[in-house]
Formats: structure tokens, C-alpha cells, sequence
């Protein structure tokens, strides 16, 4: 049996405000709807009554999303926070705010309940805290008539292009609305790297690095040149360098340990 919610709307834009109360009452996890038009009304709510979740706008005048974010994280047992924003700018913020999830404007009904369905499923196992950047290593995009699910190994490039960036994957290129600063963030650790103010670039996949007449610095890959900054450039070469030196070793230690075994045999 799936959890009542008790969930907070903060939102200072009416016809937003009014439109996620009336989808977030249809929904069978939700008991209650509350709604602030500010940050400051949300705070005095919070003082008189409880919430297992807060959908808080972000850029709101005087106390905004992010402030109220951090008074419910220091509650001895704060809601679940979700952020509702017209732009993708405080996503890194957000998630280290702790926030389940991140919604853009306009909202998506299928995506308010998926961000429903996550706070209950959080609510019935507080174990599970894994969050949208650490599901990341698989990118779902929506085209209207079908969902693509996209592997982050498969990306060799990523290109920004207004409020969207394009994954470059072999079998081709697909457009998502996320910004580029955010995926340099989340994906950092699996070996992307800014090369230029509008490229991130996997390490795994560069094979080469050259001078064109046209572009200047380019790194290469399968799904096709890169462009790189001059500032990036140094940057780049060490980290194709150190990638490099641990390929080596790790191929160093394989031979070794298939010597071992067959000298065992």
C-alpha cells in the first residue's frame, strides 16, 4: 500500500501554483495539498504543521526555493525536497541540497508523477536514497512518441546547444534539456572533461589529438572532432596522458598475472 503524502506547493506564479495543486490532488499517493505563494508564507507554515514533501519554485522574490530548502534540512525529519524551475542552472545546487528531484517548466504531468512516485517510494524505504544525478548512468529522453534510453558509456561527446545539450553517441546524436555545467558535474567522474566553452568530452573515447586548418585543436573520436579551447588544451593532454599511464599499468598487471597462471599450470 503506497504512502499518503501530506506535500507543500511554494510557488509565487498563480496559474503554476493552481496547476500542480489540482495534478498532485489527482494523484492516489497524495492526501493533501498545501500551497504558499512565498518562501516566507511557507516558513510559517512549516512551524505550525508537518509535510512529507515540498515542490519549492526556486527564483521567488525575498526568501526564494533554495532558502526555504535549507530550513527543511535542518528539520530533525525534513520532507523530501523536489525543485521546480523554469531553467536547469541550479541543478548542481539543488541535488546538493539533497533534493529527489528537478523539475523544468512547464511541468509535465507524467513527470510530476514520476517525482511523486519517487518521494513514496522513499517514504516506504528510507534506504533507498539514490538520486536522479546517480541515475545518470543511463539518460532517458523523451521525443513525444518514444522514450530513448541512452548509456553514458555510449557518449563520446556533448555538445551544448541553447538550453539543450547533444549526446554524440555512435549511432548517432540525441537532444536533451539539461545543461552542460551540470553534466560536467555528474559525469566527471566517469572521465568527462570540459574541452571547450560548448564541448564536454569522454577521455575513453578520444583517439587523437590534432591541428586542422579550420578548427584549430580538435580531438578526435569515432563519432567525430571536438573542438578545443586553447585554455583547455593543456589540461586535456595531461588528463589523455594520465588515462594513458593507467591503461598501461593495467595491461602490465594482466600480463603478469596471466604469466602466473600459466607457469601455476
Amino acid at each position: 500500500m503506497k504512502p499518503e503524502l501530506r506535500v507543500l506547493v511554494v510557488e509565487d506564479e498563480a496559474s503554476t501554483r493552481q496547476e500542480m495543486t489540482s495534478l498532485l490532488g489527482d494523484m492516489p499517493e497524495v492526501s493533501e495539498v498545501l500551497v504558499a505563494s512565498n518562501g516566507a508564507t511557507a516558513v510559517r507554515l512549516l512551524g505550525t504543521t508537518s509535510i512529507d514533501a515540498a515542490f519549492l519554485d526556486i527564483l521567488m522574490p525575498g526568501l526564494d526555493g533554495m532558502d526555504v530548502a535549507r530550513v527543511l534540512s535542518v528539520m530533525s525529519e525534513p520532507p523530501s525536497i523536489v525543485f521546480v524551475t523554469a531553467s536547469e542552472a541550479h541543478a548542481v545546487e539543488a541535488f546538493g541540497i539533497g533534493a529527489v528531484d528537478y523539475l523544468l517548466k512547464p511541468i509535465r504531468p507524467e513527470r510530476l508523477a514520476e517525482a511523486v512516485g519517487r518521494i513514496a517510494q522513499l517514504r516506504s524505504d528510507p534506504s533507498d536514497r539514490s538520486s536522479p544525478a546517480e541515475d545518470l548512468h543511463v539518460v532517458q529522453i523523451d521525443t513525444g512518441r518514444r522514450t530513448v534510453f541512452v548509456k553514458r558509456d555510449d557518449v563520446q561527446f556533448v555538445e551544448a546547444q541553447g538550453d539543450y545539450v547533444r549526446l554524440h553517441t555512435a549511432d548517432g546524436t540525441h537532444l536533451i534539456r539539461l545543461s552542460l555545467s551540470y553534466l560536467e558535474e555528474v559525469w566527471a567522474a566517469a572521465g568527462f572533461v570540459r574541452v571547450h566553452r560548448g564541448f564536454l568530452v569522454a577521455i575513453p573515447w578520444v583517439r587523437d589529438l590534432r591541428v586542422t586548418s579550420s578548427s584549430g585543436l580538435v580531438a578526435g573520436t569515432p563519432a567525430g572532432d571536438v573542438p578545443v579551447s586553447r585554455r583547455h588544451g593543456r589540461h586535456l593532454r595531461a588528463q589523455l596522458l594520465e588515462a594513458a599511464k593507467r591503461d598501461q599499468l593495467g595491461r602490465s598487471a594482466s600480463g603478469r598475472a596471466s604469466g602466473t597462471a600459466k607457469e601455476q599450470s
